[in-house]
């Protein structure tokens, strides 16, 4: 999850980047969970 804090906030990719790297049903390689995403980006999954 750290890399992917720093990525966000230093701007190197977009929300809707992030929510790629969210592991969901349809994406189970994905690196974060939607409880990490929501802390990084303060948004709801």
């Amino acid at each position: 999850m750290a890399f992917w804090n720093i990525a966000y906030k230093s701007k190197w990719v977009t929300i809707d980047q992030l929510r790629l790297a969210v592991k969901t049903e349809s994406n189970p390689f994905g690196d974060i969970t939607p409880e990490e995403f929501e802390q990084i980006t303060g948004q709801e999954f």
